[in-house]
């Protein structure tokens, strides 16, 4: 089961869009933030039963409108696969080296490969 809620929610023509505030600084989106977006944006339209078009993503210092298109949402569904299969099979391996990561990670309780 996905789930979660964006920190904000606007409403645009009529549309339902979902806002992540992130406080920070970077350039350009970073990957595992879009695709916190776009389950928000996946979880809007389950419960809306509407089709969100994009959403925002904002640092501290830049505002990213994130497209909530059709090769997106495709990522998310394969994310999603690959964490149910994960969940399945009960073998979850950390795919990074970032104490940070480690020390709020949902999953830190069944992980074997933990940094902390």
């Amino acid at each position: 089961m996905l789930a979660g809620k964006p920190d904000y929610i606007i409403q645009k023509n009529k549309k339902i869009i979902p806002v992540e505030y992130k406080s920070t600084v970077h350039k350009h989106p970073r990957k595992n933030h879009i695709y916190q977006l776009a389950a928000y944006c996946h979880l809007i339209e389950e419960n809306s039963k509407s089709f969100v078009p994009y959403g925002v993503l904002v640092y501290n210092d830049k505002t990213f409108n994130i497209s909530y298109d059709p090769k997106l949402r495709f990522e998310l569904e394969e994310i999603i696969s690959s964490m149910r299969n994960i969940m399945k099979s009960g073998k979850i391996y950390r795919n990074h080296n970032e104490i940070n990561r480690c020390k709020n990670c949902s999953m830190r309780n069944n992980c074997d490969l933990k940094l902390i």
